[in-house]
């Protein structure tokens, strides 16, 4: 079996941190051990999340256009939402503290 990398529009899973369980896009590639990511929801294109790769499971999903059209300027984070809706990775609404 292939090892799974951590390239630009893989679907990658957070095993750690307050985003435990969330699934979210790379938006670069891995740069020090580091990646940036986003899932359009909680996590918008404007303010990408950057997390260690560590501390994340790459998945066998991959968006093939996001490179192309994040540097066309064409990538909403609805396209990102829809994405991750469509291979049943995404959440309704963001997670917020319990009272």
């Amino acid at each position: 079996m292939d090892r799974l990398t951590y390239e630009t529009g893989r679907a990658v899973l957070s095993t750690q941190g307050r985003d435990e369980g969330r699934t979210f896009l790379l938006l670069s590639d891995e740069q020090d051990g580091y990646v940036l990511m986003a899932d359009g929801l909680t996590r918008k294109l404007d303010h990408p999340k950057k997390k260690k790769i560590k501390h994340l499971k790459p998945k066998p999903v991959r968006m093939e256009t996001l490179k192309s059209r994040m540097e066309a300027g064409q990538l909403l984070d609805s396209d990102l939402r829809k994405f991750l809706k469509e291979n049943g990775l995404g959440i309704e609404q963001p997670l917020c503290k319990e009272d």
